[in-house]
């Protein structure tokens, strides 16, 4: 059932994104919270039973802390860019149509922006749920969805803010994002995810190393 949940939590996420954002009928400046509240309410629901991804980069950082095996590696990735196509074309439905306006990037700000704070969400994530002294907390949900929401109005006209792939997937189909700005996302994303579990491992590595002495 963890993949199911996974592709449950993603989807919510990203139809929430698209719905939000895409005219007619966004509500603008509101997004980001509905956004954060979305992945906070769906990490609350999911997270005991499939850790609460629902983005591959998460899913990358708890695979490099030892917390996810290749192979669900894999298949969390299959459920959540799955859902992310899936919300993607039922807000066009919804909606009627896609974005005319696309996001114009700036290559290496939105490289930045989105590496910076896909750190951060990974890195919250892995703090708060993957590790022995804050285990059990009951905080951990809105964490990493406010994380989200702060990341979004922070740097959100920079880089759209999408710090998972699956999100970035469902814009780009939405045409909120154009086709040759998605290899941004999967690398700035990856490597967010990547450098917060090399934080998050030395700095348990060196906590787990003192308590011995």
């Amino acid at each position: 059932m963890k993949f199911v949940y996974e592709f449950i939590g993603t989807f919510f996420l990203v139809l929430t994104v698209g719905m939000t954002v895409l005219g007619p009928n966004s509500v603008a400046l509101w997004a980001p919270l509905a956004i954060g509240s979305a992945l906070a309410i769906m990490v609350f629901a999911g997270g005991h039973i499939s850790g609460g991804h629902y983005n591959p980069a998460v899913s990358f950082s708890a695979f490099l802390r030892k917390k996810l095996s290749g192979r669900d590696l894999g298949l969390y990735w299959i459920a959540q860019l799955a859902a992310g196509v899936l919300a993607a074309f039922i807000t066009i439905y919804f909606k009627g149509e896609r974005s005319s306006t696309p996001l114009e990037l700036n290559y290496l700000k939105a490289l930045l922006a989105e590496f910076i704070f896909t750190f951060a969400l990974c890195y919250v994530v892995l703090n708060t749920a993957t590790v022995k002294a804050t285990s059990g907390n009951s905080y951990f949900g809105w964490a990493i969805g406010f994380t989200v929401l702060v990341g979004a109005y922070a740097v959100g006209a920079i880089s759209g803010a999408a710090f998972n792939p699956a999100v970035a997937l469902g814009i780009t189909i939405l045409n909120l994002s154009h086709w040759s700005n998605i290899w941004i996302y999967i690398v700035a994303n990856l490597a967010g995810g990547a450098a917060a579990a090399f934080v998050v491992n030395r700095a348990h590595s060196e906590t787990g190393r003192r308590s011995k002495a």
